[in-house]
């Protein structure tokens, strides 16, 4: 690791006293939940405490999570104490402790693979519905677990047709003392922290039944209290268990690390993206696996991250892992000399805090919105929650997942499309659905795509390129900003719609996308679309090359052009067409076109007419016209012979074409112009040295232009 206590870097010494204090809070609130999730896995509660002291610093060393706190936790202890049962090794024996032992090992090694191999960062592809129905299926599903213990029952794991057992049978033998009690503490803690947020009623509710229970034994009326303990020394040995119960603990220690890997994460980025802070998620399976293998070591369980016990680290204004250190320190203390203490505390009281701490982790306001403004991300969100709520944390995740990418393809399939025409006297191009004064263009139809051409919407694209055809279209140009990349299916499919037009006539253009897009489409065979002209870096370009120089024609009006912007990042349009070598190539095979096709019946040379003579790209902008006339002025020899012409002469005129565009540039846009001035600079060296006389000539002319 670069760097031990990432979360400490800079630390900023006023957040030093609510980093202590949430760590208290945590301390506290962890004690009944680390000791009776540490019963569930089937170890002695003593155990659970331990698992909240070294691992939890070692956590803190490690993660770049500033808030998140990790300890034993329900998912886990429910995994191995189910597995446990099944074993028929009997709860808190020696036989007990060696098989949980061996399945924290595993789980901190399969987390470390996963570290590894750089599992952790599949996160970033889970939507914000799909996690938050996620850590609210979490929250919802521990709160119940939690209600049979408010009402006087023992503490109980599992999903959600299980939990709804075990509380109708808990509502049966109902203790209305403690019920009573733990609602109370519930009530009492909600009304604070709406009016106090900031003060530390967990504490002071604490302390204040430990008191209530000293004086009037709360016991007495059948409210449970916590289980005294007492320290003891984990007793580890592997030679209690059977061969079968090591092959099948390395499959469940499997499911164990896979479930804190995808709740952890889930949390933690929910957490890191409301506090405005990143993680690094393989950072943080590291972090999960040296914890887990400390647990090991201090005879605990396997740990997981905590969301109860995060959202109260929030409450009460933790900003760093110090929080870590200072629970792991109180807990020390603790164990060391508070176990009298831990006797006196009601576990109702306990529980309701824990329950309270799961409400301010219910994603109750993302539902909401979700259900006003998106339907199927509500859907999304609630299928994620069920999922876990039902089937368990593993499932949950997988079903949302699924879902997720399902509504990608589905959104992806049909994304937004329209035609486009121009508004009389503006510039630019409109849509014809959305803008009432937009007028399409005759024999024109201009097509705007808004999304990755594939397998899934190819068709669409095509049908609606098909059904926009008119007996007098003479070109389709597709906008296609919104088109980042095409699969071989959309290749071939674009492939059979450029040869369908061009056998009716209909000249198909590609435009406004990405330079690497092209790329894609050589790769795939189909670089002759572009080869013949029809990629255009805009649709102005398209338009030009159509003959639309002047005017756009419309059904009932003559519309100036749009005015094509240079812009910054294209240094030219075949550069953006062909690559910056492939540009080269092409600007060297034109020339040669121009060169060959000139004859002694040109003998009016004028430039504009030159490019007539290229076969398959014609209207050039600024930059390849200027990159043109530059190749040309190197090859004035030839073309002398060609047309019979003096040189000097055709250098003058190819010199004048040449600083209109110029002039025009530097009005347009002056960082380009500095390019192309730098550019020119480079040619006017070369030329120079070729001849001399042709420059000298070019000098005079320019002097003769200043004066």
């Amino acid at each position: 690791m670069k760097f031990l206590f990432p979360t400490l870097k800079d630390y900023k010494l006023q957040n030093l006293r609510n980093d202590i204090f949430s760590g208290v809070i945590i301390a506290f609130v962890s004690i009944p939940i680390a000791m009776g999730y540490a019963q569930i896995s089937g170890l002695p509660a003593i155990y659970g405490l331990y698992g909240s002291i070294l691992p939890v610093l070692v956590f803190a060393m490690i993660s770049s999570s500033k808030q998140f706190v990790f300890g034993v936790d329900a998912a886990p202890a429910a995994l191995v104490g189910s597995f446990l049962a099944t074993t028929g090794i009997p709860f808190e024996s020696d036989g007990a402790a060696a098989l949980v032992f061996l399945m924290t090992v595993l789980t901190a090694l399969w987390l470390f693979i996963f570290a590894v191999l750089k599992v952790g960062n599949l996160v970033e592809y889970i939507s914000s519905p799909v996690m938050g129905g996620f850590i609210t299926g979490i929250a919802f599903t521990v709160i119940l677990m939690q209600i049979p213990k408010l009402m006087g029952s023992k503490a109980v794991t599992g999903e959600l047709f299980e939990l709804l057992v075990y509380i109708e049978r808990a509502f049966e033998k109902v203790n209305v003392y403690a019920l009573v009690l733990g609602l109370v503490t519930l009530a009492v803690l909600l009304v604070s922290k709406k009016f106090l947020p900031k003060f530390p009623m967990v504490i002071v509710v604490m302390i204040l039944s430990a008191v209530i229970q000293s004086v009037f034994h709360l016991d007495k009326l059948g409210i449970k209290m916590l289980p005294g303990v007492s320290l003891t020394i984990p007793n580890i040995d592997l030679s209690l268990l059977h061969v079968n119960h090591v092959k099948d603990v390395v499959l469940t220690s499997l499911a164990v690390a896979a479930v804190i890997m995808a709740q952890t994460l889930l949390a933690e980025n929910n957490n890191a993206m409301r506090n405005e802070f990143k993680i690094d998620n393989n950072r943080e399976l590291y972090a999960f696996s040296c914890a887990n293998l400390v647990s090991a070591l201090c005879g605990g369980c396997p740990l997981n991250g905590s969301v109860s016990r995060t959202s109260l680290c929030e409450q009460y204004g933790g900003r760093s892992q110090m929080m870590s250190v200072s629970a792991a320190a109180t807990m020390m203390l603790v164990v060391l000399f508070g176990s009298k203490f831990i006797a006196y505390l009601p576990v109702p009281v306990l529980t309701a805090i824990v329950i309270y701490a799961l409400i301010g982790v219910l994603k109750i306001d993302l539902a909401k919105k979700l259900f006003k403004v998106n339907k199927k991300e509500f859907y999304i969100f609630m299928c994620a929650f069920f999922g876990v709520l039902i089937f368990g944390t593993i499932y949950g995740v997988v079903i949302g997942i699924i879902l997720s990418f399902t509504n990608v393809v589905i959104r992806e399939s049909n994304p937004v499309r329209t035609f486009l025409g121009v508004v009389p006297g503006m510039k630019g191009f409109y849509s014809l659905d959305s803008n009432s004064n937009a007028r399409p263009i005759k024999n024109t139809v201009i097509y705007r795509f808004g999304g990755n051409l594939f397998f899934a919407n190819i068709k669409l694209f095509q049908e609606d390129i098909e059904n926009s055809i008119k007996e007098d279209t003479k070109c389709v140009i597709v906008d296609g900003r919104g088109i980042g990349s095409i699969d071989v299916t959309a290749a071939e499919r674009i492939e059979i719609i450029y040869k369908s037009l061009k056998n009716r006539g209909i000249k198909l253009y590609l435009t406004e996308h990405m330079s690497e897009l092209n790329e894609q489409m050589r790769d795939f065979g189909i670089g002759y679309i572009i080869e013949e002209g029809s990629a255009r870096s805009t649709i102005v370009s398209a338009l030009a090359s159509q003959g639309m120089i002047t005017e756009y024609l419309l059904e009932e009006h003559k519309v100036k052009p749009v005015i094509p912007k240079i812009k910054d990042h294209i240094y030219s349009e075949l550069e953006w067409a062909f690559g910056e070598e492939g540009a080269h190539e092409h600007f060297e095979r034109y020339t040669k076109e121009i060169i060959e096709h000139l004859s002694h019946s040109d003998d009016k040379f004028c430039v504009e007419s030159l490019y007539k003579n290229i076969s398959s790209w014609n209207n050039f902008g600024n930059f390849d016209e200027v990159e043109l006339i530059e190749n040309l002025e190197l090859h004035i020899d030839e073309i002398a012979e060609r047309i019979k012409k003096d040189r000097a002469l055709i250098a003058v005129d190819l010199e004048n074409r040449k600083k209109e565009i110029i002039d025009f540039i530097q009005q347009n846009n002056p960082k380009a112009y500095e390019k192309i001035l730098a550019h020119k600079r480079a040619v006017d060296k070369i030329l120079k040295e070729k001849y001399p006389d042709i420059y000298t000539k070019l000098i005079e002319e320019k002097n003769k232009r200043v004066h």
